[in-house]
């Protein structure tokens, strides 16, 4: 359940995203949903290889700056999710920089109000 209800926040975070950001289009709610499991399935196939290339790149300095370089692996794989998939359009990466940033504040939120 714990699941279904993380997918669920990460596709409304999508979903809420492409609303606000002018750079970044989703077909529709469904279209946020391809969006997410395809971000969540490269996330996790994916998110741990290039946080350890990182890290080894620049010689561990990556550990300590954890959440810019976790959000630059998440516009990376929003990169890749939106030329993997047709349901999410983004204009470039400044615009998957941006949109992993507001992806992380409002699934971050989500997750925040479902545990309260």
């Amino acid at each position: 359940m714990n699941f279904l209800l993380s997918w669920l926040v990460l596709a409304v975070a999508v979903w809420l995203t492409a609303y606000l950001l002018p750079g970044v289009r989703v077909k529709s709610f469904g279209g946020a949903l391809v969006t997410a499991a395809v971000f969540g399935v490269l996330n996790f196939l994916l998110g741990w290889l290039f946080f350890t290339v990182f890290a080894i790149a620049t010689l561990g300095l990556a550990w300590l700056l954890a959440f810019i370089t976790r959000w630059i692996i998440d516009a990376i794989l929003l990169s890749i999710t939106s030329k993997v998939t047709e349901a999410i359009e983004i204009d470039g990466f400044k615009w998957s920089l941006i949109a992993a940033l507001v992806m992380s504040v409002l699934g971050t939120l989500g997750q925040w109000l479902l545990l309260r």
